[in-house]
């Protein structure tokens, strides 16, 4: 079984804009739901202040994923 290689900016852009697509582009479903429901958690129950590091991480955790799977393909 072959897997595409996703490109690990592609999945680090896709999560900046919205938290959780990125996982969904490199194929981690959970992960992504996960991230789709607690950045906006944060964002509303923070008053904005951990919503954003949430974006960040949810960016750098797809580009790792990603770039992980692509050396292993």
């Amino acid at each position: 079984m072959t897997h595409a290689v996703k490109n690990p900016g592609t999945a680090a852009v896709l999560s900046l804009v919205i938290p959780g697509v990125g996982q969904f582009y490199n194929g981690d479903f959970f992960r992504g739901l996960f991230w789709l429901i607690v950045t906006p958690g944060l964002w509303i129950g923070s008053g904005g202040m951990l919503g954003w590091i949430c974006h960040v991480i949810a960016s750098i955790t797809a580009y790792r994923r990603a770039r992980r799977a692509a050396a292993f393909a």
